[in-house]
């Protein structure tokens, strides 16, 4: 298959290669600015965009992020610490996620993070408890499950039985939330429909469908939200080539909708923020992976890499990603000749360690180098790294032909004593 249009150009990816080994991600710091610039575009001014970890918490991915002017949307102490550390003021930080520990909400409360998604009351109250205990106050979003908007996405957060956020149909639980308790108090609504929708008309309603549920929601408590989280759910191609859909249309749509629902959102009254992370960061990867052998089976012909499912795209098996579908091109070579079917499979003593079952290659060899495009989102931290021990994959920062920095994603052990 021919190169697509990608950023990094096959020498550099040649280089990254032979200096570094396989398999190795490379991340084009240039792509990620792009991407956060084109996505900002089409959205509704004045909002803000916050950048949400789990799909990449490489440093310097984060880092670009933040000096861009973008949040962070964090579910853990690593990705907290992962946003502080790449300079990301603790103003602009928000905690989410279903089940927070007391000590994590204590952790993030002692690093200044003070606004929080809350899920239910039980969550709500845990956060109160730190902050009584910490003698400092807080802020919160209930998060809401707000009805489906439309019939797609790649997995769905709300619209139906779920442990995310508040059925509208708790009307007690909601009116209780959206009171103060103690030192936090709400100042608005999280609410998250699905993830990567790729139509941007059910995009669009998506994001109609939870504002109408907000505006009843607020109206019925008499609650005057101050910021209202509205999600994303912006796709982005992956592991195969494709480019960022922009959305033209998006920005009209939702201003309309805000204008009647809440008609001081221009003046900041609420503020409006959106998350991303998949569309953010899955063009700026790479994937590197060498053949390391081809064979036949009973008429198929299977190449086996050094990239398996311990590398990329290892969640699917939980519902949790969309199967990678690895469409690879060759680095270096013409690519000229007429493509073959194969199935691609990892190194792993597992059957189920396949990245595509009817991929497409030219004339495939053992020892060739083969990149995987739009691998920069849910790469190597949502895949099975700890399965069958083997060496994690290198991450390769570069920005043009400039190699910033190389590391090594690791799983070690270490002592622990009792809790008490």
């Amino acid at each position: 298959m021919s190169r697509p249009g990608h950023t990094v150009m096959p020498d550099l990816l040649s280089r990254i290669a032979q200096e570094y080994g396989t398999p190795a991600y490379v991340y084009e710091l240039a792509a990620v600015s792009a991407a956060a610039a084109m996505l900002t575009a089409d959205l509704p001014a004045p909002s803000g965009l916050m950048y949400s970890l789990k799909a990449n918490p490489h440093p310097a991915v984060v880092g670009r992020l933040v000096t861009g002017g973008n949040g962070a949307e964090v579910s853990s102490p690593g990705e907290l610490a992962a946003a502080l550390d790449a300079g990301c003021p603790p103003e602009k930080i928000m905690y989410t996620g279903p089940g927070k520990d007391f000590q994590h909400l204590v952790g993030a409360l002692t690093a200044g993070v003070r606004c929080f998604s809350v899920e239910s009351l039980v969550d709500r109250d845990r956060l109160a408890d730190a902050c009584q205990l910490l003698g400092v106050h807080a802020e919160y979003l209930v998060r809401l499950n707000t009805p489906r908007g439309s019939a797609r996405g790649a997995l769905r957060m709300t619209g139906r039985p779920t442990a995310f956020g508040t059925d509208l149909a708790n009307r007690q639980e909601i009116a209780a939330l959206l009171r103060a308790r103690g030192r936090v108090r709400p100042v608005g609504t999280h609410t998250f429909s699905a993830t990567n929708v790729d139509e941007p008309a059910a995009l669009l309603q998506e994001f109609r469908s939870a504002l109408a549920a907000v505006r009843t929601v607020c109206g019925a408590a008499e609650f005057a939200p101050r910021l209202l989280a509205l999600g994303g759910g912006f796709p982005a191609p992956m592991a195969r080539p494709g480019a960022l859909a922009r959305h033209p249309d998006l920005a009209a749509g939702l201003k309309s909708e805000l204008d009647t629902a809440f008609p001081g959102w221009r003046r900041g009254r609420p503020h409006i923020l959106f998350e991303s992370g998949r569309y953010l960061t899955a063009t700026a990867g790479t994937l590197l992976t060498r053949i390391l052998d081809v064979k036949a089976s009973g008429g198929r012909t299977f190449v086996v890499l050094d990239a398996g499912v311990h590398v990329l795209g290892g969640m699917t098996g939980l519902g949790r990603l969309m199967a990678p579908s690895a469409q690879p091109f060759t680095v270096g070579g013409s690519g000229a000749g007429e493509e073959t079917a194969v199935t691609l499979a990892g190194p792993l003593c597992t059957p189920l360690d396949v990245l595509n079952a009817s991929a497409r290659l030219v004339d495939p060899r053992p020892g060739q180098l083969l990149a995987v495009p739009n691998t920069g989102a849910y790469g190597p931290t949502a895949s099975l790294l700890g399965f069958l021990s083997h060496t994690g994959p290198v991450e390769v920062v570069v920005e043009g032909a400039r190699i910033h920095s190389a590391r090594r994603l690791v799983i070690s052990s270490e002592k622990v004593a009792p809790l008490v």
